[in-house]
């Protein structure tokens, strides 16, 4: 097979990019994520300049970041903690999710917004990236705290409802009858099929890696955990549910065995390098024209991811008990939404029931509110001393 030219000098642009952008960001001292975002538009067809030539290539590339980022996550994860902030995820997720449908719904009618449209908007905006979340906490070492698990938590939750969505939508996109039916026994059939995956990755994947790792052998351990977190999530992914959540599984698997902590050690430089790709093929994305066309739409949109999200999850998070400081904490973390809301404007696009402009402005709406949601967590932290350990709740 002849090597492709332009393949490796796409793959240079992305880490140029992703390199410059990361060294003036760090100069500034803000996130590398800003950077590699800024180092994607640069590069990006919609501006001038080098540009790549094939991005559909990159965003399948992307996938691996974040599978092994939430590979990664998965790791660091404790069950036990985890269990603590379960009532908020599973009953405060969804509350939420419902809660931000209709307040699309109903403030859509005053952009003119038909129902269906209003729902498909809402179910985008509704839904928070596991992925940027996890590695702002990761990288400020808040990850452990109450509020770091709680915002992971219902962001999980989030990613199991962004199924439901998919599978509902195109019933509302179309008049055939019996569709809530179909649609119900494709959501039964799917939460039917992770009840093995879970058994795969509670009680399959820890024994075996400790055969592997008696083994003594670094390099098939990191092959073989490479093999897990890859083959869990395409695993995931074929029975209807997200990659990201498998990553995640299969690194629940091995959160509380630490002496196979040493496959997750293995990944970490292979991960931030896939993840840093994930974001410049993020900021490739933006159509500087769609934004600048679209600036009503973006504005009502950030409006309601930034302001309606935060209080919504303050006001959910409070209900469920949670100190106020702890509220306004998560809910500044979830007021952005990320990749998944892509899959769920897709769905609604393929549907008929949002336009190509409403599509363009979902993704220019996501990667603006990625970026100020850097701001806002940081802001929120200083105000309210977030840099302090909080006391889990019992």
């Amino acid at each position: 097979m002849e090597p492709n030219p332009i393949l490796f000098r796409d793959l240079t642009y992305i880490f140029v990019a992703a390199v410059l952008g990361g060294l003036v960001t760090w100069r500034l001292r803000l996130p590398l994520i800003i950077g590699f975002v800024l180092g994607g538009i640069a590069i990006s067809p919609f501006t001038p300049g080098p540009h790549l030539s094939d991005l559909h290539t990159f965003e399948l590339l992307a996938e691996v970041g974040v599978v092994l980022l939430m590979f990664s996550i998965g790791v660091e994860f404790s069950i036990t903690d985890l269990m603590r902030v379960k009532w908020v995820a599973l009953i405060g997720g969804p509350i939420g999710i419902l809660i931000m449908l209709g307040v699309a719904i109903v403030a859509g009618r005053f952009f003119g917004w038909s129902t269906t449209e209003g729902f498909a908007i809402g179910a985008a905006i509704s839904v928070a990236s596991t992925m940027v979340l996890a590695r702002l906490l990761s990288d400020t070492g808040r990850l452990a705290t109450t509020y770091g698990r709680v915002m992971i938590a219902i962001t999980l939750v989030e990613d199991l409802a962004v199924i439901c969505m998919t599978v509902v939508i195109p019933v509302f996109g179309s008049a055939q009858r019996g569709g809530l039916l179909m649609a119900a026994w494709v959501l039964g059939k799917a939460v039917l099929l992770l009840v093995p995956l879970v058994y795969l990755a509670i009680r399959v994947i820890p024994p075996f890696l400790r055969r592997v790792k008696a083994t003594c052998n670094s390099e098939l351990l990191l092959l073989v955990a490479i093999a897990i977190c890859l083959g869990t999530a395409a695993l995931a992914q074929a029975v209807g549910f997200s990659v990201a959540l498998g990553a995640f599984l299969a690194g629940v698997s091995i959160s509380s065995l630490p002496e196979l902590h040493d496959a997750h050690t293995q990944l970490v430089p292979l991960r931030d390098a896939f993840v840093a790709l994930f974001f410049v093929s993020l900021g490739t994305l933006i159509d500087p024209a769609v934004v600048l066309h679209s600036l009503p739409l973006l504005g009502f949109m950030l409006l309601l991811i930034v302001g309606g999200k935060f209080l919504v999850w303050s006001i959910v998070v409070w209900l469920f008990r949670y100190p106020p400081r702890t509220a306004l904490l998560v809910a500044a973390g979830l007021t952005q939404i990320g990749e998944l809301s892509f899959v769920v404007m897709q769905a609604a696009r393929s549907a008929g029931m949002v336009a190509e402009n409403v599509f363009s402005t979902v993704i220019a709406a996501s990667l603006i509110s990625i970026l100020l949601n850097v701001f806002i967590v940081r802001g929120t932290f200083a105000w309210l001393g977030g840099n302090t350990p909080e006391q889990r709740l019992s």
